[in-house]
């Protein structure tokens, strides 16, 4: 019994490595430029050693697509114990920033793929489609009740997707020409009490912001 959960254990550690190695040779390189050579010596292995784990890197980069897609469907449930816009959207973009911040390299495989045409992302889009619709439906409903001022509620949505994932998408431009989030957890506070209010102030109707 000790035998095959010591064996079960290896077997996830090494499948962790070769994820990790994954998400940094996807994430620079997009998945055509990506190779199993280069994603098993990120790992610290030989090829065949990874290929024992893993059938190639279609699979690979299809469960790290999902990976992220998991994270960002968790994200966009809009915390039903809150009522009020103000902190549902404050909390949705604490929660975007912070996968942004934390794991960057990640995120940007999602964005390589769009660059690349989404073609691993066709089943996606479907669902993506109804969550956005949900939450259109939501905002619109709190625009009809005064507590924000009329907008387009899709617009307004990508748009947050738009800041929130700049700062995975230009991580290395927001370390050179601002701080390196990494190195500051303060500074990771402080833009994210930034985007709230600019985010806040654009959607509040004139008398409450």
């Amino acid at each position: 019994m000790n035998s095959e959960t010591n064996g079960r254990g290896r077997r996830e550690q090494m499948l962790e490595a070769i994820r990790h190695a994954a998400i940094s040779e996807f994430s620079e390189k997009g998945f055509a430029g990506a190779t199993t050579q280069a994603i098993a010596q990120r790992a610290g292995m030989k090829k065949t050693q990874l290929h024992y784990y893993i059938q190639g890197k279609e699979e690979l980069y299809e469960e790290l697509l999902q990976r992220v897609l998991a994270a960002w469907a968790e994200i966009i449930r809009f915390d039903d114990a809150l009522t009020e816009p103000q902190a549902v959207l404050s909390r949705y973009i604490r929660n975007k920033l912070h996968f942004s911040f934390t794991q960057p390299a990640l995120s940007r495989i999602f964005t390589s793929e769009v660059l690349a045409g989404g073609h691993y992302l066709e089943k996606y889009w479907p669902q993506a489609r109804e969550n956005i619709l949900r939450k259109e439906q939501l905002i619109n409903q709190w625009i009809a009740q005064g507590a924000l001022r009329p907008l387009d509620a899709r617009l307004f949505i990508m748009h947050i997707w738009a800041i929130t994932q700049y700062y995975a998408d230009f991580a290395v431009q927001v370390k050179h020409m601002y701080h390196d989030t990494d190195a500051a957890p303060a500074t990771q506070e402080h833009i994210i009490r930034e985007v709230t209010e600019l985010v806040l102030r654009g959607c509040l109707p004139t008398t409450a912001s």
